[in-house]
């Protein structure tokens, strides 16, 4: 709820008699809103107070340029951006632009997705329209709970208006007894068109969920009508046996019991491209025995590609490569949209057509955990946008590393030195560009062979920064206990320590010490995250040697954001109480010589709202 300037100012006066030198208190018995700052980041989009849900309904206007960043938030409310970094309210003080009520919606607005030039040359959404509650893959579907409906926007963006008639999309398939069906995503795709006979620049939808009893599912729609009107059935064009894997498990988590929000587009080495590969981006809900109903123990955010073919008027989506999009237990729902080069961000940074995706945080794991949320007066974040193309890992030296099923592939092989595919995936240009252009330290390289931690000589000046860094191992390390990584947030009392270790080949964020008020209070979440990323033998010179890892890691207050070697990414929260939680130490464990290098601290990052006044 929106607080009142006297409820504003008597938090103020509450957050100033806090002391982050002290023990914390129990913070569910601090005033509303006196945490409002405490934790509060300011590099990524969230609304100015209040829940942030499912990122989706993003568009770049053609009349303006400007690219709409949009998310589930009583209803749905949105942010433009020229850049990727800063970025404006489309409404005063975060109002939605659709809310639910109506009588295609009468309890809740669900994700959708907006074509940029729809019915009249407006930018038009088809968004899942919720009649009835609750709805989830473990239990009875209600039938006509979801539909997906039409809306328009003639002001650029700051309201739709829903179209005064009935659903365009009012079931699923015929005597199909779904698990779920939203979270419509509309896209364009030249392979697709050519497969299926239609008309250049057809537009499809993909809806997303699963089949009782049989699995999970993506249900393809294409454009029947040039007023959106009417949409084609094609059937289930992918579809996984329940709670399956993509091999292993390993590198790619469950295909599950439901799919949600999925985003289909076409990639290359640049970026977007839809005559490209095709590439989906998906949410997998799975449970483990036995499942209780309502009851969603893992959620998983993954991508996809593979090979589409058609026969008989049916098309059919067969992957052929699979992974985690985000490692992050509380990181889910992600959602896309192609950004052109003639955008104004793309514009401003020379860059070429792209897909960018935001990433859910969300605050309370799913509304399951007692967080002191009025406390806060705000829940969950967006985390930084990505690119997404086809990467390369090049120079990689065949043996068994490479031909397990995983999230690469090989691409081409020399006389058995390989360059292998898999998804890139890395933070925007822009946003990398301006989180590393304030003030900035470097820290000597070192080697470190025995264990323990070793602090920096020089201490960020605040818990808003970013650490790049490349730590190499010896050839020997592959099966050892040798662990090696940073403690970030630290001091005496608590530390958050991101480490990767050979053992199963993972990177750990351990947050077991990382918040003092943990210790207090109840629904602040310590539990370790972590996620696989094989390094290759790689051959340097006329020498084999591991891959190094190539790390970036953004501190910004609460928000971690781990990415490494452009193919990997796990997020999450590290709430450190204390004022002098900002220390920054090398850390090693187990056997082994560990070589950390290019060690470099960029201060300060950047205000993503510079014009909100609260």
């Amino acid at each position: 709820m929106k607080l009142s300037p006297a409820v504003l100012a008597g938090s103020l006066v509450a957050r100033q008699n806090i002391d982050y030198n002290s023990a914390p208190p129990n913070l569910s018995t601090l005033a509303n809103s006196s945490l409002f700052e405490t934790w509060r980041p300011k590099a990524h989009v969230l609304p100015p107070f209040g829940q942030i849900g499912d990122p989706c309904m993003h568009y770049t206007d053609p009349a303006t340029g400007l690219f709409h960043v949009g998310f589930l938030h009583d209803g749905a409310a949105a942010v433009t951006t020229d850049d990727l970094v800063t970025y404006h309210d489309v409404n005063p003080d975060g109002a939605p632009f659709i809310v639910p009520g109506d009588e295609n919606d009468p309890i809740a607005v669900f994700d959708g997705s907006v074509i940029p030039s729809g019915i009249d040359g407006k930018p038009t959404l088809l968004y899942t329209s919720v009649s009835y509650l609750p709805i989830q893959w473990t239990i009875p579907y209600t039938r006509g709970s979801e539909t997906q409906s039409l809306a328009v926007s003639s002001d650029g963006g700051r309201n739709f208006t829903k179209l005064e008639q009935g659903p365009v999309i009012p079931s699923p398939p015929f005597a199909v007894n779904v698990t779920g069906f939203r979270d419509p995503f509309v896209f364009q795709n030249s392979k697709l068109d050519s497969q299926l006979g239609s008309t250049p620049g057809t537009w499809y939808i993909v809806i997303s969920g699963g089949v009782h009893g049989d699995g999970p599912s993506q249900f393809l729609y294409r454009q029947y009508d040039p007023d959106f009107q009417y949409w084609e059935e094609l059937g289930q064009w992918w579809h996984e046996p329940a709670n399956t894997t993509w091999g292993s498990g390993d590198w790619a988590g469950r295909w599950g019991f439901n799919f949600e929000v999925a985003n289909i587009f076409g990639l290359d080495e640049q970026g977007y491209n839809a005559e490209g590969e095709i590439f989906t981006t998906l949410g997998a809900e799975w449970s483990l025995d036995p499942i209780v109903p309502q009851v969603s123990d893992f959620r998983e955010m993954l991508w996809a590609t593979g090979n589409i073919s058609c026969a008989h008027g049916k098309v059919t989506f067969v992957p052929n490569m699979a992974g985690k999009l985000e490692w992050g237990a509380s990181a889910y729902a992600a959602a896309g949209k192609e950004l052109p080069a003639t955008s104004k961000a793309s514009k401003k940074s020379g860059a070429p057509d792209r897909f960018i995706s935001y990433v859910w945080l969300t605050g309370d794991f799913y509304g399951t955990l007692d967080f002191p949320t009025a406390q806060q007066n705000w829940t969950g974040a967006l985390l930084l946008p990505r690119e997404l193309s086809i990467g390369k890992i090049s120079n990689v030296f065949e043996n068994e590393l490479v031909h397990e099923t995983g999230s690469w592939r090989v691409a081409s092989n020399n006389s058995g030195v390989l360059e292998l595919a898999t998804l890139k995936q890395e933070i925007s240009r822009e946003a990398l560009a301006a989180l590393t252009s304030g003030g900035s330290f470097t820290e000597a390289g070192r080697q470190l062979s025995s264990p323990g931690d070793i602090a920096f000589q020089r201490l960020p000046e605040s818990k808003f920064h970013v650490i790049t860094a490349t730590i190499s191992f010896p050839e020997g390390s592959r099966g050892s206990d040798l662990r090696a990584g940073f403690q970030i947030l630290s001091s005496e009392h608590e530390s958050t320590t991101i480490y990767y270790q050979f053992s199963n080949e993972s990177i750990i964020i351990d947050r077991t010490n990382t918040s003092a008020a943990a210790k207090t209070t109840n629904g602040i979440d310590s539990r370790n995250e972590a996620g696989r990323l094989r390094l290759f033998d790689v051959i340097q010179g006329n020498n084999k040697q591991i891959e190094s890892l190539n790390l970036t890691i953004v501190v910004d207050n609460s928000v971690v954001e781990v990415h490494a070697n452009g193919r990997f990414a796990i997020s999450t929260w590290a709430r450190s109480w204390y004022e002098s939680s900002r220390e920054i130490r090398f850390f090693q464990e187990g056997n082994g010589e560990v070589t950390f290098g290019d060690v470099t601290v960029h201060e300060g990052l950047f205000d993503a709202f510079p014009n909100r006044t609260s």
